[in-house]
Parts: C-alpha cells; structure tokens; sequence
C-alpha cells in the first residue's frame, strides 16, 4: 500500500527494508537532479518555476513540492517569494568553498597517473606553473629498464618542456609574453626560441588538444603533454608522458596524445572542471 501523502511504502512482510530503501534512493535521485537542473539553469530570469522544474524532470508538482522542501530548508535551494522562482541556496557555496579548500591536486591525480603509467609503459608527471617556470611535484617511474631521470621538486622552464607549453597554451596574452621576456635560451638544438615560433605552437597545442617536447628540453627525451582545468576553467597544471626518443617515437604521437589527454581530462573531471 502506497501512502502518497507522505512519500512512503508500505510493503509485505519480509519487504518492508528493502522497498524502503528503493523508495529512499529514487527520492534521493529525484532531490539531486533538482540541484543540477538547477545548476545547468541559463534562462534570462535567475531560477525555475515550479511548472519548468516538473516538465524538465517528468516529475508531478506534488512529488516535486515534497522533495523540493528539505532542501529549501537546508538552503540548498531558495525560492524566490516575489517571483515563486527556485534556484541554489547558499548552502551549496559553503560546501563547494569545503571541498576546494580540502583539495590535494596530488591526490586527486595520482590514481589515474598510476593507470596511465599502465597503459602507456613510460614515466609519467604532474606539474604545477610558478611562471615562467614548472615544478614536478609528482611522478611515476616507467616500469621499463631504460627510462628518463628525473625527480619531483625539479624546475624547468615553460617555453621548453611540453607540460609547460600545455599550460602556456591556455594562458592570456599577458602571461605568454612575461615567459618570452623572461629569455627563452636553447637548451637543445630544437628548442623553440622565438615568440613566433611559441605563439604557432601554442595555436597547434589548442588545436590538437596535446602538447609536445620533441628533444627540446633534454637531448633524446620526448613528452607528450595535456593541460588540467580546475572548477573556474583555468589552467595551472599539467600532466606529460615522458621517455626515450627510440621509444617515444612520432608514430606513436597520436595515440600518447590520445591517452594523456583523456587522463588529464579525467583528472580535470576530479578536480571540478565542467569543460
């Protein structure tokens, strides 16, 4: 028997905690994609009416109304007493502010930096920018033999490395040219050295979704870069798989690309990016 004021299920015995606990999770569901209707809401007037929020969810008013009131008492959603409009409470800033505040950007990566090393075979990084430079502050080591060295604390310059160059590539105008102003010296005999040859880079970057350091950086190291967007869509960080240039070979471009760019937006997943 169904209690409809009330939200519950009476069901037969022997049922009763597992048909209430269906019960409870379709309700939970229900209340979560109020919030994020809410949240992907862009009409001109702030906030959804009660008849929009029933026809985007295929909800009836009556359920919506009982599960849109625990969550206006908790301030996850306000309604708006002049216009009748729901939208998010301010509760929702307070656990957002929560969650940045308590996010290691290691940690968060580091699992999926793990798996990568799995299906790519070659040393993998994490960077974060302290233009004009990047720090390593993570890495796991290729479990091949003959590998890259390096180590976590390590510092090198933007305009060179491929981490670098997938965070420049995302960076205003501003920034790009403080990195070029800064000197762009050749450390290899391919390092791109000129504002010119940096911007057509920083375009292909963009254009490709992945970054690359052909030998410009260390003689015989090649890398293959992705950027990583935080919850305001901005770039500070990066990962790249790195290894030899025999192993890390132009045809295998592409499918590197392919792999570190899909970690990277995995991690960007992780770390609040909507893009």
């Amino acid at each position: 028997m169904t209690d409809t004021q009330n939200g519950t299920v009476d069901t037969a015995p022997g049922n009763g905690d597992q048909g209430g606990a269906r019960n409870n999770s379709t309700s939970l569901r229900r209340a979560l994609s109020i919030l994020l209707e809410l949240a992907a809401d862009t009409t001109p007037q702030p906030g959804l009416t009660l008849i929009e929020l029933a026809a985007a969810l295929e909800l009836n008013r009556s359920t919506l109304l009982r599960l849109l009131a625990p969550l206006v008492e908790t301030q996850l959603v306000q309604r708006d007493p002049g216009t009748g409009r729901y939208r998010l409470g301010s509760r929702n800033a307070q656990l957002g502010q929560v969650f940045l505040e308590r996010l290691d950007r290691r940690r968060v990566a580091h699992e999926v930096l793990v798996d990568l090393v799995r299906q790519c075979g070659e040393t993998v990084h994490l960077v974060n920018a302290e233009l004009p430079e990047v720090v390593y502050i993570d890495k796991i080591d290729s479990p091949q033999a003959v590998r890259m060295h390096s180590r976590i604390g390590n510092r090198m310059p933007c305009y060179s490395t491929s981490v670098g160059k997938a965070i420049l590539a995302h960076a205003d105008e501003a920034t790009i040219e403080m990195v070029v102003r800064a000197g762009m010296p050749a450390r290899t005999p391919t390092t791109i050295t000129t504002s010119d040859a940096l911007h057509t880079d920083l375009a292909l970057i963009r254009e490709r979704g992945f970054a690359l350091d052909d030998s410009e950086n260390e003689p015989d190291i090649r890398c293959v870069a992705a950027p990583l967007f935080d919850h305001a869509g901005e770039v500070s960080s990066a990962i790249s798989i790195s290894g030899p240039a025999h192993r890390v070979t132009p045809e295998r471009e592409a499918d590197l690309g392919r792999l570190v760019a899909a970690a990277a937006d995995e991690i960007s997943r992780r770390l609040g990016a909507t893009r």
